[in-house]
């Protein structure tokens, strides 16, 4: 299983607007140039994490990006949904299968399996804060600054 280049580059961008929390709002053209994204492709994943409500654009000058809520307040799966919709290791474990549900899930020896590791997928992506992120990074203090000096 491999993590899509969107959620990938979302979830980088949103980590660095996380550790800007609180300051003044975050040019897309640096975020790019840090994180080493295409500018076209992060101004995308901006326009859909904005949709989710993630994060707001103010335009002019001083103009940028920040978070809507606290870092400890976004999920890496409120990112994740927000650019690639909804998580799933598979179609028959998909996340809100309503209508979609697969017919060999009764009779399908793989379906127990797939539905644990959906589980658990799903568990550690809606417990895994950015805040948590930046606290588990070396480079970073506990409160999201990069680390090293006073």
């Amino acid at each position: 299983m491999k993590l899509s280049s969107r959620t990938e580059y979302a979830v980088r961008a949103m980590a660095e607007l996380a550790e800007m929390h609180g300051g003044d709002p975050v040019p897309l053209r640096g975020i790019a140039e840090r994180q080493d994204i295409p500018e076209k492709y992060l101004e995308q994943l901006f326009r859909q994490l904005r949709k989710a409500g993630l994060i707001r654009g103010v335009r002019g000058a001083q103009g940028g990006y920040s978070l809507t809520r606290e870092p400890r307040d976004v999920t890496v799966g409120d990112i994740m949904r927000a650019v690639d919709g909804p998580i799933a290791v598979c179609s028959c474990a998909a996340e809100g299968e309503g209508d979609d549900e697969c017919e060999r899930k009764s009779h399908c020896a793989a379906h127990p399996v797939w539905a644990r590791l959906q589980s658990g997928i799903v568990s550690i992506l809606d417990s895994t804060t950015l805040y948590d992120m930046l606290a588990e990074t070396p480079a970073h203090d506990i409160q999201g600054n990069r680390g090293g000096g006073s």
